[in-house]
């Protein structure tokens, strides 16, 4: 299927692997000149590589202004302007009961999984509106909707992205911007790695068992009982970016197995 964006422009933060770098790859199939940025210049050019030798890696910290408008400049200047921009950069972000988070815990998770990616939208607004089809499209999370409590500042920044993503739909999409978010849940991807070798080691189980517990016991509506596979959220993502979304804009796409338990 043609998804309408060969020779387009596409920037992915967050894309030395997991969600961001299966969007890479499928964009890149499907003609469009492909950016990857993440915070390790040398990791996400090994990323860059596995794709083709024709992807742009652009090393950048996006909470740091520097870094951002660093990355700005590189990208005009090789490529030229975005028409497409997927903020993919995120971390889990300090955990534990909400009396146990100290104000650098939520600082730093605020800064990175909501004020970065403003600073990141900002830096690449204006080619995104003189794209006259320009896309955007933020990671957000099930936790948006439905908080944990012991990740609460994840969950207040994932909720901050939706009213972002909601509000610059409202504000842009006349001039052909169209602006949505994707909300996945319990992913196949390092982060989530990360939380279930830590839940293992806890348990004394295997990573295996962790995964069938966590499952079990912390995401009962997750129906199809396993994790979700990167290129499943990737699939989704590349509808949203290609000229077949001609006409969604301000949407919030689940990609959770049905973890989210309301309609």
């Amino acid at each position: 299927m043609d998804l309408g964006i060969t020779g387009r422009v596409a920037l992915i933060s967050g894309g030395d692997s997991g969600i961001g770098w299966e969007t890479a790859r499928i964009l890149h199939e499907e003609g469009a000149t492909v950016v990857l940025t993440d915070m390790d210049q040398e990791s996400v050019a090994e990323a860059a590589d596995r794709i083709g030798p024709d992807v742009l890696a652009v090393g950048a910290d996006v909470t740091k202004a520097a870094d951002v408008q660093r990355l700005a400049d590189a990208v005009h200047e090789k490529v030229g302007a975005v028409d497409i921009l997927v903020q993919a950069a995120g971390i889990t972000g300090a955990q534990g009961l909400f009396h146990e988070i100290d104000d650098d815990g939520w600082s730093s998770t605020i800064d990175t999984d909501l004020l970065g990616p403003v600073k990141l939208v900002r830096a690449f607004l204006p080619d995104l509106r003189a794209a006259g089809h320009g896309r955007l499209v933020f990671l957000a999370s099930e936790d948006a909707v439905q908080p944990y409590d012991d990740e609460l500042p994840y969950c207040a920044a994932k909720a901050g992205i939706l009213a972002l993503a909601k509000g610059l739909s409202r504000s842009y999409a006349k001039e052909g911007l169209l602006v949505n978010a994707v909300s996945p849940a319990f992913i196949s991807t390092p982060m989530t790695d990360k939380m279930m070798e830590k839940r293992a080691k806890e348990q004394g189980s295997s990573f295996d068992e962790a995964v069938e517990s966590f499952l079990d016991e912390e995401r009962p509506y997750m129906e199809l009982k396993r994790r979700g596979r990167p290129e499943e959220v990737a699939a989704v993502i590349a509808f949203l970016v290609s000229d077949l979304a001609s006409f969604v804009n301000g949407s919030n796409y689940r990609v959770d197995s049905g973890s989210v338990a309301t309609i």
